[in-house]
């Protein structure tokens, strides 16, 4: 029996997900923040990926943020955090 006990540095994809994204990379592969129809369609793909992931999680969409890795998504949410207690003055 393989065990794998490093899960908190990478995971093994599921082939679902790996399949969403193939199709993804194969078919909207442009730069979502461009006005060209590559980047449209791209930008159409991202925001519909962004609403889905929001109605998943019973949030809205502008509170969904996609980054490239880890350590990307552990500043975002520290900045959040920041942000938000400033608000509460804390």
């Amino acid at each position: 029996m393989f065990v794998y006990a490093d899960n908190a540095a990478t995971t093994k994809m599921s082939p679902t997900a790996i399949k969403a994204m193939t199709e993804a990379m194969e078919t909207v592969w442009g730069n979502p923040s461009s006005l060209h129809t590559t980047g449209q369609t791209a930008k159409e793909a991202l925001e519909n990926a962004r609403g889905t992931i929001a109605s998943l999680l019973g949030a809205e969409p502008r509170e969904i943020y996609f980054t490239s890795g880890g350590s990307e998504a552990d500043n975002q949410a520290i900045l959040s955090a920041a942000i938000n207690g400033a608000k509460k003055n804390k």
